[in-house]
């Protein structure tokens, strides 16, 4: 039994979107520190790192802040809100999901793009290791996601 099947699916959006305004805050006062520690000095920094790191941050923040905007807009439309549950219940989604990594190499991703950030900001060295293992990591999400899918192991053909 799933931890939050006692909850309404209305409510789990309207959690959701706490969260994500949450994530938010400690994005805008993550930048705040590393301006006040001295990160992100671009003498320092190669101009992949740069890139990288940019990417990484307004990214992630530009598609929290669409995310946000996509569960506000399925709180106001009944008929959006049933097809996304309907998605997300979908079980061969939640099977390959959980085949090409699950919910343990979606932290570790979460992890490897803070890590990638830091070190793109602090130690060049750190952040080409970091990077190659975020890279590494996404790809093997991927590639498993994809045999996965093609060849319909499991009995989902």
């Amino acid at each position: 039994m799933r931890m939050f099947d006692s909850i309404s699916y209305t409510r789990r959006i309207r959690w959701r979107i706490r969260g994500l305004w949450l994530v938010v805050l400690g994005m805008l006062a993550y930048m705040v520190i590393v301006g006040e520690t001295g990160g992100g000095d671009s003498r320092t920094m190669t101009q992949l790192a740069e890139i990288v790191s940019r990417l990484i941050f307004f990214g992630g923040l530009i598609y929290i802040l669409v995310q946000i905007y996509r569960n506000k807009k399925l709180l106001s439309s009944p008929g959006l809100l049933r097809g996304q549950r309907l998605l997300e219940q979908d079980e061969r989604r939640m099977w390959l999901h959980d085949k090409s990594g699950g919910v343990v190499v979606d932290l570790l991703l979460v992890v490897l793009l803070f890590s990638t950030l830091t070190a793109a900001l602090y130690h060049q060295i750190l952040f080409f290791f970091s990077l190659c293992l975020l890279l590494l990591t996404a790809a093997l999400k991927g590639i498993a996601w994809l045999v996965y899918d093609r060849k319909g192991l499991g009995g989902w053909e």
